[in-house]
This record gives structure tokens, sequence and C-alpha cells, in this order.
């Protein structure tokens, strides 16, 4: 019977980096809520997790990978686990904090071995370029997550329309959306509108 045996190391295992990254996700609270004074705001790793949901269990369409659709969604913001948050508010240029975003990337990637690493990369560049039915989707679906979690905010907080903002910056950008987004964009603006409570 082999015996287990502690072995001592002197340098991180990549892998355990790899994911020690990706624990920070779970403790960076998404910056536009931080702005705004929410009291709770969620993290980037919610936000991703939510996203994933989505592809998994709402875009029920046979001419989308919902598979592809799930990963692009927790790889899209991985990035942040380096570089944080940066909004439209922080004053960074888009392609200085796109070149910043890669740079993490390919710095997270590299810790991975080899077609894992390349994969994660692969679907990086594939979200940021939104060329794809799926990466279109998943673009779709994080400004979807964002005016949900605006409303239920406000809901949460009692303050009705006070984020506003959120709901502004994304007028007209579901006119061309997949069918399914259209209608949950629908049911939710409907929902604010009477500020009807969620039933939990």
């Amino acid at each position: 019977m082999s015996e287990n045996k502690s072995t001592s190391l002197d340098k991180m295992p990549p892998t355990l980096d790899f994911l020690n990254y990706i624990c920070k996700l779970k403790h960076l609270d998404r910056a536009g809520w931080v702005r705004c004074g929410i009291e709770k705001p969620e993290p980037v790793a919610a936000h991703m997790y939510r996203m994933a949901v989505m592809s998994a269990f709402i875009i029920r369409d046979p001419s989308i990978d919902a598979n592809k659709c799930i990963r692009l969604s927790i790889v899209h913001d991985m990035g942040e686990s380096i570089i944080g948050d940066i909004t439209p508010h922080d004053d960074v240029p888009k392609t200085t904090k796109a070149a910043m975003e890669f740079a993490a990337i390919e710095k997270i990637t590299s810790l991975l071995p080899g077609a894992s690493g390349e994969e994660l990369l692969n679907l990086f560049v594939e979200y940021e370029e939104g060329k794809t039915p799926e990466a279109k989707i998943v673009k779709y679906l994080d400004r979807y997550d964002m005016i949900q979690q605006a409303y239920e905010y406000e809901r949460n907080e009692k303050k009705p329309k006070f984020l506003q903002e959120f709901f502004d910056a994304t007028a007209n950008f579901f006119d061309d959306s997949h069918p399914i987004i259209k209608d949950l964009v629908d049911k939710l603006l409907a929902a604010r509108e009477a500020n009807t409570p969620f039933s939990q």
C-alpha cells in the first residue's frame, strides 16, 4: 500500500496560480455598482456565473453552440483578475484597456498547459472580436445581466429608477439581438416600469 507523502514546493505550480487568479474574481466587486454606492455589490465572478447560466438554460436555440457560450461567458472578464474592473468612468482609452486586458489574459493562459491555455486565449479573442453568433449572444448577455442587476438593486434598495444611467447606456443596444434576449429585455423593462417585485 502506498503512503501519501507531502512534497515541499519552493514555487507554486502554475495551475494553482491560475486558480488563484480565478479566485480573485470572487472577491472583486463590480466597479459600476461600487461607484453608485450599492451596499453589497456583486463580484465579477457572480456576473460571469449568471451569464453562463443564461447561456446554458435560457438561450435554447439549436443554431447556437450553448457550450461555446458558456465558455465565452466564464472567460470574457478573466483579465480583470489582474487589471481590475475598468469602466468608462475611469477615462482609460479603449485601446489602452484592450491592450491591458490582452496582456493579462496572456499571463493567465501561460499558466495552463498547452491546449487549455490556447483554448482560453482563443475564446477571449473570439469574444473581443464579437464576430461569431456565440460571441454576439454573449455580448448581449453581458449587457442584459447588467440591466437586470440594476433593477434588482433598485428593488432591494427601494429606490425606483435610481440606476437609470445603466438603462440609458443600453438604449437601442438590443435592437438587433437574439429574439430570446429581446424578449427578456422587453419583460424586464415592463416589470421595471411597473416596479414589479421579484417573487423571492
